[in-house]
């Protein structure tokens, strides 16, 4: 399959998100597209997908030119993507999820769902629970789900948009081996969207690379990271040490806590989070460390221990009481969970507002989006659609909708799909919110992120959790140990 891009331009009003994009690819070869947040690659692959079409310019398959409308005209063309967060309903159950999009009949056939999901499941070795429902599965199954979907489809060519971001080292050595057999042993083509750039070198042959909308490079890889760091942003970004506080007194204290849910269990939860502190969570998708913070946010409810917040006793409070208390909650799902598509950034502002008048005064509401968008570098204007930003502009405006005074912030691998630039802007925020007291428990499936800018560890495994660790002087090596559930 021989697919080219010619002249694809794209714009959001003043935002060139693709200007003017020349690309050809050929079957059986994995490519790395980067650039930093913002820098069009998304943009590109939902045009190639058919999510969204060009405002000029042409996508030519085995030299016919070709125009979709919608992600099932294309992947009827063989072009089907894995996207970031996955297409798929949480109330429903694993075959109805499947066969949306695969039949169309008033009466689906599930005997051959069951049929096709079994075969591709054997092929790949990917483990999922066909009873169950979609909001029971870890991000890395709902990926093994859509990725089966796609396959079923016909698709010939994939493009994965930062797949691996919150899935486990097992589901992505399982994914990376999948990867490997489709593109060298089936001849599809695969473009991996990615910021992690290890993975890129272990897994691509070439690499492609976005800046601010335009292509600036193409580089056979494996080769230095410095060399593709400096093309994505015109130059090395450097990074700051980090900053040294003396933590203050206990902000958040979870006492013998119990989370029942219907997959897991999380039990004997003991730690405290001091003002000023920064507690990381780490350990496999799903082993616990969500159903914590959502805990206390006031998402899910444990039903033995107590949860208190400065001394004061929370359990059971709700969502919007934990807020009016002090709590933040930024969740991994930024268009599920924390923004709403086709809401403005406006809008978003307007509710995320601790009070609301009967009237809304919008000439107001529109200049402190204009401030916020100017202090969080948000790349967007006030009328902009939430659905619309890049996954970078989404994540920085969460931050910018966090209300000023507040004893916690509860985070969901916050720089989750970001580049390193992005990345460190974000840890510089959080760190200005330490240095006025704030406590943060943030989880993360990076092991490095977690180290590096943690004080304390706490690791979970299986819904245990273990002893509480000092970053300080503890190892990658020791953390992945108790990871595994060895002491």
């Amino acid at each position: 399959m021989h697919i080219e891009l010619r002249d694809i331009r794209k714009h959001f009003g003043p935002v060139k998100a693709n200007d003017g994009i020349n690309l050809v690819f050929e079957g059986g070869r994995i490519y790395g597209l980067l650039g930093e947040n913002g820098a069009g690659k998304s943009t590109l692959m939902k045009i190639l997908s058919g999510f969204q079409p060009p405002d000029s310019g042409e996508i030519v398959i085995d030299g016919q030119p070709q125009r979709f409308s919608s992600p099932a005209e294309a992947l009827g063309k063989g072009i089907g993507m894995l996207y970031q967060d996955p297409l798929d309903i949480p109330a429903f159950n694993v075959k109805d999820n499947y066969l949306l999009g695969r039949d169309r009949r008033v009466i689906l056939n599930y005997k051959t769902a069951r049929a096709e999901l079994d075969e591709i499941t054997s092929r790949f070795s990917f483990e999922i629970d066909q009873q169950a429902t979609i909001e029971n599965l870890s991000l890395g199954e709902r990926q093994q789900l859509e990725l089966t979907r796609l396959l079923v489809g016909g698709a010939q060519f994939l493009i994965l948009d930062e797949p691996t971001t919150g899935i486990s080292a097992d589901q992505k050595d399982k994914l990376f081996n999948s990867i490997r057999k489709l593109a060298w042993e089936e001849g599809k083509t695969i473009i991996l969207v990615s910021h992690k750039l290890d993975e890129v070198q272990e897994l691509c042959g070439e690499a492609m690379i976005l800046r601010k909308g335009k292509m600036v490079g193409r580089t056979p890889v494996p080769c230095s990271n410095e060399q593709l760091v400096e093309k994505m942003f015109g130059q090395i970004p450097l990074r700051g040490e980090r900053p040294v506080y003396e933590v203050g007194e206990p902000v958040l204290e979870l006492q013998n806590v119990r989370i029942p849910t219907y997959r897991l269990t999380v039990e004997n939860i003991n730690l405290t989070v001091r003002a000023g502190e920064i507690f990381g969570l780490a350990g496999l998708e799903g082993s616990g460390q969500q159903l914590v913070l959502k805990a206390c946010a006031g998402l899910v409810k444990n039903d033995q221990g107590r949860i208190s917040l400065a001394g004061q006793d929370i359990t059971h409070w709700s969502y919007q009481r934990l807020r009016t208390a002090g709590i933040g909650y930024i969740a991994a799902g930024r268009l599920e969970e924390g923004l709403v598509a086709g809401l403005t950034i406006t809008e978003h502002l307007v509710l995320s507002q601790p009070s609301h008048k009967f009237f809304i005064d919008w000439a107001s509401a529109q200049k402190q989006s204009e401030a916020r968008i100017t202090q969080f570098q948000v790349v967007g204007r006030p009328e902009s659609l939430a659905d619309e930003l890049s996954g970078g502009n989404q994540q920085r405006l969460l931050f910018g909708l966090l209300w000023e005074s507040l004893k916690l912030i509860l985070l969901e691998h916050p720089t989750r799909g970001l580049d390193v630039r992005s990345s460190d802007w974000i840890w510089e925020q959080l760190y200005a919110r330490r240095n006025s007291g704030t406590a943060i428990l943030f989880m993360s499936s990076d092991l490095d992120e977690i180290i590096d800018r943690s004080d304390r560890i706490a690791v979970f495994s299986g819904g245990k959790m273990s002893r509480i660790l000092d970053a300080k002087t503890t190892s990658v090596e020791e953390v992945g140990r108790l990871i595994g559930g060895q002491e």
